[in-house]
């Protein structure tokens, strides 16, 4: 059994709520398995509090922190680095020791591109439907421009919003490479067997029965559908793309992967496929019984 020591090296969670996360499942497992003399915990942060926590964490000699909802761009004044892509996408979702501080970085998006690519999912090259224009919607967006999308179709409740961002994402490409539209102008999007990134709240536990959009028309064209929601397992948006013929997948993976490369940062180790599935599997488990205990609240 493992017991910390004397120098054992602390890494946790900050951000409101925290009680609900696999993180600490994810980050402990690694240090196990990797042999790491290290210890991860979540440490929930009330409004007002975030720049005593990351200075607090410093003082500490914490050797790093994940970061999520409401912080992940409120904690970017507190930084004394932070990496290209994360400033890009304007959101940090980890932090690693630096000399001067901690150096934020984002690896919910190579989590993302990590995962699609192990479960055969590819968008080199591909025009690709985005649902929501909000900040993950906007961080996806930033992703698939820096790996060789062809094109991306923003589809938002509100045309002017995704206008906005579309703009601005080709700024950063120098070119026309994002569209915005209305939800109920989907059929001014070209082609068929769409790729879809679902990255709205719609149909996140507890509105499990809740989709961005319903119509059929719409999932009749789409040939794979992936939804960054993990909670719950199966979402509407999922269920609705199986129901017409399309392949679909769930957050899952990229939570798990988001997790492995902020650990790799961490400790300057790397972590195998099989020990990655591993944990992957366990994930889901987690996650399954943890739904199942909210059904029975």
């Amino acid at each position: 059994m493992y017991t910390p020591d004397g120098h054992t090296r602390t890494c946790g969670l900050i951000g409101n709520p925290v009680a609900h996360t696999q993180s600490p499942l994810i980050q402990n497992h690694l240090a196990q398995i990797t042999g790491q003399n290290l210890v991860y915990l979540p440490f929930p942060v009330a409004d007002g509090n975030l720049e005593a926590a990351v200075r607090g964490a410093l003082a500490l000699d914490f050797l790093g922190l994940n970061v999520t909802v409401p912080y992940k761009s409120d904690v970017i004044p507190y930084l004394a680095q932070i990496d290209p892509l994360a400033e890009r996408i304007g959101a940090v979702n980890t932090l690693v020791r630096c000399p001067e501080g901690y150096r934020g970085y984002n690896t919910d998006m190579p989590g993302l591109c990590r995962a699609m690519r192990q479960e055969g999912v590819e968008f080199a090259g591909r025009d690709v439907v985005i649902l929501g224009c909000g900040g993950v919607a906007r961080a996806v967006a930033v992703m698939l421009l820096d790996q060789g999308a062809a094109a991306i179709h923003i589809l938002n409740r509100t045309a002017e919003k995704a206008r906005t961002v579309a703009e601005e994402i080709n700024g950063m490409a120098g070119r026309d490479f994002a569209q915005a539209y209305a939800l109920e102008d989907y059929e001014r999007i070209p082609g068929e067997k769409w790729l879809v990134i679902q990255a709205t709240s719609a149909g996140m536990h507890p509105h499990v029965d809740q989709a961005p959009i319903e119509e059929p028309a719409f999932y009749r064209r789409v040939g794979t559908g992936y939804d960054l929601i993990f909670n719950p397992g199966t979402t509407r948006f999922m269920e609705l793309t199986q129901r017409y013929g399309g392949r679909a997948y769930n957050g899952a993976r990229m939570l798990v992967y988001q997790g492995i490369i902020a650990f790799e940062l961490w400790t300057h180790t790397s972590v195998g496929q099989d020990a990655a599935e591993e944990l992957y599997r366990m994930t889901c488990q987690a996650l399954e019984g943890q739904q199942e205990q909210g059904a029975d609240q």
